[in-house]
């Protein structure tokens, strides 16, 4: 992107390209042979930040009258301990899924929230620290992502996770003979005939649930992000119409956008719980 100004399809790649270990533009979607360093910084950082946010308000809690976000913490609490309870029957589970699951709604609250920077002021930073440090010749060559949720990368591998807590809890409450008996008795019966059946159907619903579960998310974050940059890209043009249409959709789409990542983030905390409460169950 170096020289003159790109066009609208370069300025749209480039704000869709990561920053990662080959050394060079990375535009697919998804590629393991890879680590897209922007996505793991910003999601770490973030996490970390979430982690601090709940110490902080652990620390501060008192017993007298909670101030403002005390009582914004503790309604929170309330709000996701009320569903754990309505989801996951067993109390010893929910002390742990529980608190699980506010770290997770916070988490990816704060990773979607990064969608409502404005699209060009952090890559634009960061363009210009590494131009001055030598290593790109313009700060336009430098690539950078901000919004790890929009990474399916990222995504998928949170959904993992749950996969593997929920093969947990399988194991755990059931046992692991009782779990293999129901990989292979569930859901058509204990025939042997049906085994085979059985246990293509098992495996077929783990691997589902986990691809839809990080695939709705990234989906609709990809989603905001391209829209985002769009817009952004109407607010280049030299005109006042595309100056002052950028201001409008932006703010509009700024304002509905805030429900996406908050529903999101709801949702990808509520189905981690219905998971875990599945994991529970017996056929």
């Amino acid at each position: 992107m170096a020289g003159n100004a790109p066009t609208a399809s370069e300025y749209v790649i480039h704000h869709l390209t990561h920053f990662n270990t080959t050394g060079h533009a990375q535009e697919a979607v998804i590629d393991w042979s890879v680590i897209n360093i922007d996505s793991m910084f910003w999601s770490i950082a973030l996490g970390l930040l979430t982690i601090f946010i709940l110490w902080s308000a652990a620390r501060k809690a008192t017993s007298g009258v909670p101030g403002r976000f005390q009582g914004f913490v503790e309604l929170m609490v309330e709000m996701v301990a009320d569903q754990a309870k309505g989801i996951v029957h067993s109390a010893e589970s929910r002390k742990f899924v529980a608190p699980l699951a506010l770290t997770v709604f916070i988490w990816i609250f704060l990773m979607n929230f990064m969608d409502l920077i404005p699209v060009d002021l952090l890559p634009m930073l960061w363009g210009e620290s590494v131009a001055a440090m030598g290593f790109v010749e313009q700060p336009g060559d430098a690539y950078m992502r901000v919004v790890p949720t929009a990474d399916l990368n990222i995504t998928l591998g949170m959904s993992a996770g749950v996969l593997l807590l929920c093969l947990y809890y399988n194991v755990k409450i059931k046992g692991f003979g009782g779990w293999v008996h129901e990989l292979f008795t569930a859901p058509f019966g204990a025939h042997p005939l049906l085994w085979p059946v059985n246990f293509a159907m098992q495996i077929i619903e783990f691997v589902a649930k986990t691809v839809s579960h990080g695939m709705r998310l990234f989906g609709n974050l990809y989603a905001g992000e391209l829209l985002f940059i769009l817009i952004a890209l109407l607010g280049g043009t030299a005109t006042v119409f595309g100056f002052v249409g950028h201001l409008i959709a932006g703010s509009i789409w700024a304002i509905f956008h805030i429900l996406i990542i908050v529903l999101q983030a709801f949702i990808f905390m509520m189905l981690t719980l219905v998971y875990v409460g599945q994991a529970h169950e017996s056929h």
